[in-house]
């Protein structure tokens, strides 16, 4: 079965690409954010039934 192109210009391209540095992140993950959140209504919540 043929092969799309040779094995030596594997990676050609990528290699080629301008190397961009991440932007900051910024916020936190969403898992946190939704613990966290959750944790202000359940508080909210028990003090108002108190």
């Amino acid at each position: 079965m043929p092969s799309h192109g040779s094995v030596t210009k594997a990676g050609k391209v990528r290699s080629q690409t301008p190397k961009i540095e991440a932007k900051p992140k910024k916020g936190m993950i969403p898992r946190l954010r939704n613990r966290y959140n959750f944790e202000k209504r359940a508080v909210q919540a028990s003090q108002e039934n108190i």
